[in-house]
């Protein structure tokens, strides 16, 4: 308990990178022998290769997946369906968590679950991200606005070349809730627009706007 007790004075975080580790156990004549061992008794877990975490037992505060999510692979930040849901868009309980990133594209399947990353390129990445709290843990993860965007961005099933198909395709198939989505910040999803440059986006701003004035009416 003594050993543990040390180990924590020195790793205040819940997640920790191997070189927060290795300097930790720096004292251990084999700091990477002593790494099996803690891993092998289960006081830590290894959530991805270079990339730690205290196991239940021995931790401070729950680990936040939309904070490994932005540490197992980035730069990147939450978005898509699991921001969606997130932010009451839809009603799924969605358990990959879903990101963007402008490398390219994989997939992580961690003792947290599976996450997954699509790629957007570097204009398209760089608006519309927003920092959150969850505890004392703070992620990154796109806005309601940018979450809808992304996601018909790289919805390869819909061309969204019609501003008509948006409601059946909104509403229907990600079923969306309209008042969730007439609550959307328009300006917002202007300068998500401009940032895309992309009449499926242009469209979808056009579809919301409608929408809202219709609902207003």
């Amino acid at each position: 308990m003594a050993e543990f007790a040390h180990l924590r004075s020195k790793i205040a975080r819940e997640v920790f990178d191997y070189q927060v580790l290795q300097d930790a156990l720096s004292g251990y004549r084999k700091p990477r022998d002593k790494v099996t061992q803690l891993l092998a008794n289960g006081t830590l877990i290894r959530i991805r290769k270079g990339l730690y975490c205290f196991s239940e037992a021995f931790r401070r505060e729950s680990v936040v997946r939309e904070y490994l999510a932005n540490l197992i692979y980035g730069p990147s930040y939450v978005s898509l369906e699991f921001a969606l849901s997130h932010h009451g868009l839809i009603p799924e309980r969605v358990e990959t968590v879903t990101s963007v990133t402008p490398q390219r594209p994989r997939e992580f399947f961690t003792p947290f679950g599976a996450f997954s990353y699509r790629k957007l390129n570097e204009r398209k990445y760089s608006v519309g991200a927003a920092l959150e709290k969850a505890g004392a843990t703070t992620f990154l993860i796109a806005t309601a606005e940018k979450a809808l965007a992304d996601k018909v961005w790289t919805d390869k099933r819909f061309s969204g070349s019609r501003i008509a198909d948006f409601e059946d395709y909104l509403l229907d198939d990600l079923r969306v809730d309209p008042n969730v989505m007439n609550r959307l910040d328009m300006s917002r999803l202007e300068a998500i627009a401009s940032a895309y440059r992309s009449t499926k986006i242009d469209n979808l701003v056009r579809f919301l706007k409608r929408s809202r004035r219709i609902r207003h009416a």
